[in-house]
């Protein structure tokens, strides 16, 4: 893999065999049948200078602007030209792999059993707290290569495997030191509230005052995060803890999102009155929710990589939710625990086959509606003359490729802001 950091005046793509541009009139998130709407151009183009995107439309009528008659030409034919994927939901810091709780779900554990016996999230916890902020910021480099070379351009990084003071404020550092490296785009996110640490086993209320009063003011003060999260579940934050410190995080000027319904149903009024920019996972949600959902611009972002490494027959309600209005992202989930893919592509196939997305709503819920679950659409998630230039580029003839192959990547090439990088 190769990142070319040299900008040069300015790129020039095309011949796109179906350039996925998914312009639309709409500012908000894709709902209902928009989803489906992927604004395709065939022989694409688009044209690249400063980071932006400057053109876009036929390769006859992009060649006329006057930057492209000194631009360096990449020739896209019999390729697939889209935004770059959007990955609003991974936990990149940690240091290593669970593979004991890998083979205990194998052997028939469940997700809480597992938890119970002291895996799980806290497995993850020594790894963390012990291991320096250079050593952290290797690994999320690490896992953010592995994402572009998948097309992803933009990822939500969350701590979580800290669940200290110390350790949460060194998990954010080392995602702002990635974020100064890596070319693409990087949006924190303080998930103190993953699970309780062992040392606050009998005391969960001062836990819960830790991140309230110390951890959000010095993520805030010191510009580590942009959105606060909790795990809203039986066996982690009840709605009562959860709403207090979601309510810390909005009153501090941070933006916040819910881990919910994973596990068990969780009644949402409570925390779509805060407005949350997203809520994750969904698997269990009832229709008065669902209805909520509908009328406001709060995501839900669907993770089935999740229950496809869980080895779940169940999988989040994509249908019910699209065809009630509800916007829907997709996301890895990226995690060494229930989700151990950077793929986007994956995630895509896995909504298709076992969520009944089609191809083109999975697409949309990975750029457009992902860029509104950080709320980011206004530079992310279609490709408009304005708009970073985040493009990934696919060997492949028709979009609904993307979703078909699995277990094979066919990104070859992917722009972070203008900088190419190439697989």
């Amino acid at each position: 893999m190769h990142i070319d950091n040299r900008n040069p005046p300015a790129t020039l793509l095309t011949h796109a065999s179906q350039l996925l541009t998914l312009r639309s009139g709409n500012a908000g998130p894709r709902r209902w049948t928009q989803m489906c709407e992927l604004a395709i151009i065939e022989d694409g183009a688009v044209l690249i200078a400063n980071g932006k995107i400057v053109a876009v439309g036929t390769t006859d009528e992009v060649a006329k602007h006057e930057q492209a008659k000194t631009a360096d030409e990449i020739d896209c034919s019999g390729k697939i030209v889209l935004p770059g994927f959007v990955d609003s939901h991974t936990h990149p810091v940690f240091t290593a792999p669970r593979l004991i709780d890998f083979e205990k779900r194998i052997a028939g554990a469940s997700y809480e059993e597992i938890a119970a016996a002291g895996g799980g999230i806290r497995a993850s916890l020594r790894g963390v707290r012990e291991s320096s902020k250079e050593a952290l910021a290797a690994h999320v480099l690490r896992a953010l290569d592995e994402m572009a070379a998948q097309g992803t351009t933009t990822v939500e990084a969350k701590s979580g495997y800290g669940l200290s003071f110390t350790a949460e404020i060194k998990s954010l550092e080392a995602i702002r030191q990635v974020s100064e490296q890596w070319p693409g785009t990087v949006v924190s996110t303080l998930l103190a509230a993953h699970v309780f640490p062992p040392e606050y086993r009998g005391n969960h209320d001062e836990y819960v005052r830790l991140i309230c009063d110390e951890m959000i003011p010095a993520a805030q003060k010191r510009k580590l995060a942009e959105f606060v999260d909790v795990f809203c579940e039986r066996g982690a934050f009840n709605m009562q803890r959860s709403e207090r410190i979601l309510r810390a995080a909005v009153d501090h000027g941070l933006g916040v999102r819910a881990h919910v319904c994973q596990l068990t149903l969780t009644n949402l009024a409570p925390l779509i009155a805060l407005h949350p920019a997203s809520l994750d996972h969904m698997d269990f949600v009832t229709d008065d929710d669902i209805s909520a959902l509908a009328r406001v611009d709060t995501v839900a972002t669907l993770l089935p990589a999740a229950n496809y490494f869980l080895g779940l027959r169940s999988f989040p309600p994509a249908r019910r939710l699209i065809d009630s209005g509800v916007a829907v992202a997709l996301a890895t989930d990226y995690n060494p625990g229930t989700a151990p893919t950077p793929s986007m592509p994956f995630v895509l196939s896995a909504a298709c086959t076992h969520m009944k997305m089609s191809p083109a709503e999975a697409i949309t819920a990975a750029t457009c509606n992902g860029a509104c679950a950080l709320r980011l659409q206004a530079r992310k998630g279609t490709l408009e003359p304005g708009k970073d230039a985040d493009i990934a580029i696919f060997n492949a003839k028709d979009y609904r490729e993307l979703a078909y192959w699995f277990g094979v990547s066919r990104c070859c090439e992917t722009f972070l802001g203008g900088i190419r990088r190439s697989a």
